[in-house]
Protein backbone atom coordinates (compact mmCIF):
# COMPACT_ATOMS: atom_id res chain seq x y z
CA UNK A 1 0.00 0.00 0.00
CA UNK A 2 1.21 3.33 -0.83
CA UNK A 3 0.45 6.07 1.59
CA UNK A 4 0.09 9.64 0.98
CA UNK A 5 1.18 11.17 3.99
CA UNK A 6 2.88 10.31 6.88
CA UNK A 7 0.39 10.32 9.06
CA UNK A 8 -1.25 7.47 6.94
CA UNK A 9 2.29 5.54 7.26
CA UNK A 10 2.24 5.87 11.36
CA UNK A 11 -1.29 4.43 11.23
CA UNK A 12 -0.21 1.42 9.46
CA UNK A 13 2.39 1.30 11.62
CA UNK A 14 0.04 1.52 14.65
CA UNK A 15 -2.09 -1.15 13.20
CA UNK A 16 0.56 -3.58 12.95
CA UNK A 17 2.33 -2.97 15.80
CA UNK A 18 -0.93 -4.15 17.22
CA UNK A 19 -1.33 -7.34 15.15
CA UNK A 20 2.32 -7.98 16.72
CA UNK A 21 1.86 -7.34 20.15
CA UNK A 22 -1.78 -9.88 19.91
CA UNK A 23 0.60 -12.38 17.92
CA UNK A 24 3.28 -12.12 21.15
CA UNK A 25 0.58 -12.68 23.88
CA UNK A 26 -0.93 -15.66 21.66
CA UNK A 27 2.97 -17.14 21.38
CA UNK A 28 3.50 -16.33 25.15
CA UNK A 29 0.50 -18.33 26.19
CA UNK A 30 1.82 -21.53 23.91
CA UNK A 31 5.32 -20.91 25.48
CA UNK A 32 4.70 -20.95 29.01
CA UNK A 33 2.16 -24.23 28.30
CA UNK A 34 5.75 -25.60 26.73
CA UNK A 35 7.79 -25.50 29.65
CA UNK A 36 4.96 -28.15 31.32
CA UNK A 37 6.23 -30.95 29.18
CA UNK A 38 10.33 -30.11 29.35
CA UNK A 39 12.26 -32.36 31.83
CA UNK A 40 14.95 -30.11 32.70
CA UNK A 41 16.37 -26.95 32.09
CA UNK A 42 18.33 -27.64 29.38
CA UNK A 43 15.31 -28.41 27.67
CA UNK A 44 13.64 -25.55 28.46
CA UNK A 45 16.86 -23.63 27.23
CA UNK A 46 16.81 -26.03 23.63
CA UNK A 47 20.15 -24.30 21.51
CA UNK A 48 19.23 -26.91 18.64
CA UNK A 49 15.45 -25.91 18.50
CA UNK A 50 16.50 -22.32 18.90
CA UNK A 51 18.85 -22.74 15.74
CA UNK A 52 16.35 -24.58 14.11
CA UNK A 53 13.70 -21.83 14.22
CA UNK A 54 16.30 -18.89 13.79
CA UNK A 55 16.99 -20.73 9.87
CA UNK A 56 13.13 -21.10 9.45
CA UNK A 57 12.10 -17.41 10.25
CA UNK A 58 15.69 -16.57 7.99
CA UNK A 59 14.03 -18.72 5.35
CA UNK A 60 10.54 -17.09 6.09
CA UNK A 61 12.05 -13.50 5.92
CA UNK A 62 13.32 -14.14 2.90
CA UNK A 63 10.43 -15.25 1.06
CA UNK A 64 8.47 -12.35 2.03
CA UNK A 65 11.34 -9.41 1.12
CA UNK A 66 12.23 -8.80 4.99
CA UNK A 67 15.82 -8.58 5.87
CA UNK A 68 17.06 -12.17 6.97
CA UNK A 69 19.37 -10.17 9.40
CA UNK A 70 16.54 -7.93 10.72
CA UNK A 71 14.73 -10.59 11.74
CA UNK A 72 17.47 -12.80 12.79
CA UNK A 73 17.76 -10.56 15.55
CA UNK A 74 14.89 -9.87 16.45
CA UNK A 75 13.85 -13.67 17.01
CA UNK A 76 17.04 -14.41 18.90
CA UNK A 77 15.84 -11.34 21.50
CA UNK A 78 12.31 -12.72 21.58
CA UNK A 79 13.55 -16.20 22.72
CA UNK A 80 15.72 -15.23 24.55
CA UNK A 81 13.16 -13.11 26.67
CA UNK A 82 11.06 -16.34 26.42
CA UNK A 83 13.52 -18.78 27.32
CA UNK A 84 14.00 -16.64 30.39
CA UNK A 85 10.01 -16.44 31.33
CA UNK A 86 9.90 -20.32 30.31
CA UNK A 87 12.40 -21.09 32.72
CA UNK A 88 10.23 -19.47 35.76
CA UNK A 89 7.41 -21.29 34.66
CA UNK A 90 9.38 -24.42 35.02
CA UNK A 91 11.19 -23.29 38.09
CA UNK A 92 7.47 -23.25 39.41
CA UNK A 93 5.73 -26.55 37.91
CA UNK A 94 9.25 -28.13 39.72
CA UNK A 95 8.33 -26.81 42.51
Amino acid sequence: MICSSLEEVRSNIDRIDNEIIKLIAERTEYVKQASSFKKSESGVKAPNRVEAVIQKVRKRALEHGASPDIVEKLYREMIASFINMEMDEYKKNQG
